[in-house]
């Protein structure tokens, strides 16, 4: 990748431009990378800054529901060949984010173009949330998005064969859900790689109010609706990442995954994140020198170097 490290430059300052929505077409184990980040600006500033020379086609509908919306975002300057896709699934909890929905976008901008000032395309999705949209309909819709994006990523110059799903809180649980149960998959919502940060794997009795929102007041149903074991079967390359000031809860469900990822020979690899303040700060986008960024960027630079026909 020509610009495999370039995020560790300084970027200059400007403002993401709009595009409007475009028709749909029918369609062994590694040692653990402990990560510092610093408090420099990550809110509008920091968008504008991150966002030079970034384009933004924003509310591109890929199903039904008024949720069913996403973004993508491209370099103005086009790349000779296909790029790889950073399909980013976020949500700090299965209810949203709506204490400051507008910081939240735009932290998740950032992280967008990330992808696009690194030679790849970025795909924001929203989906449907709890209460109203239950188990599995996050999954379900991280189908029809993916669906989406192998019919139509072609014309931003992205390239289906290497999607990379990044799930991050919420988003981690909905991407995981859909590689461990084959009964939600749907033609085309294959990944080349998966990314998962701070996720709730396997809920339990002590279930928040936020994952029973979402998967049910019933605990004897939460086993079912987890990824194990279907996770174990997941043949894709898997980058795992929680944060230290997580709380115990995702903690142990980021160790308890990875255990399992490893007792069955499919050994994640792993970031421990010194902070976790957003999905821009996960990938070091605050300016510090190691972040997520490497090990996404390095996971991106293996699937392109793989040759697919």
């Amino acid at each position: 990748m020509k610009n495999f490290l370039a995020f560790f430059l300084i970027l200059g300052v400007t403002a993401a431009s709009a595009h409007g929505p475009l028709p749909m077409r029918s369609a062994p184990p590694s040692d653990l990378v402990r990560v510092g980040l610093t408090d420099n600006d990550t809110t509008a500033g920091g968008t504008a800054r991150l966002c030079e020379q970034v384009t933004f086609s924003r509310g591109l509908r890929y199903g039904e529901s008024e949720a069913n919306v996403l973004d993508v975002a491209t370099a103005t300057t086009k790349a000779d060949t296909p790029r790889p896709v950073l399909l980013f699934v976020t949500g700090d909890t299965f209810t949203g984010d709506r204490a400051a929905p507008e910081l939240s976008r735009q932290i998740q901008d950032q992280a967008m173009c990330f992808a696009a000032r690194n030679d790849m395309i970025g795909v924001r999705v929203n989906y449907r949330l709890a209460p109203s949209a239950t188990w599995p309909a996050g999954a379900t819709d991280v189908a029809a998005a993916l669906s989406w994006v192998h019919g139509n990523i072609d014309l931003f110059n992205g390239d289906a064969r290497e999607i990379v799903a990044v799930g991050y809180g919420a988003g981690a649980f909905h991407v995981a859900t859909l590689l461990a149960h084959p009964e939600l998959q749907t033609d085309r919502a294959d990944v080349a790689a998966v990314v998962l940060v701070s996720g709730v794997y396997r809920a339990g009795k002590d279930a928040s109010d936020s994952e029973k929102a979402y998967l049910g007041s019933d605990a004897s149903q939460y086993n079912k609706r987890s990824v194990f074991p279907g996770i174990l079967n997941v043949d894709v390359p898997i980058v795992l990442a929680w944060a230290a000031d997580d709380s115990a809860g995702i903690t142990a469900q980021g160790e308890i995954l990875k255990k399992t990822l490893c007792g069955a020979g499919h050994c994640p690899r792993s970031a421990l994140l010194r902070s976790r303040d957003g999905i821009a700060s996960a990938f070091g986008l605050d300016g510090s020198g190691d972040s997520l960024a490497e090990p996404t960027l390095l996971l991106v630079h293996q699937l392109e170097a793989r040759g697919l026909p």
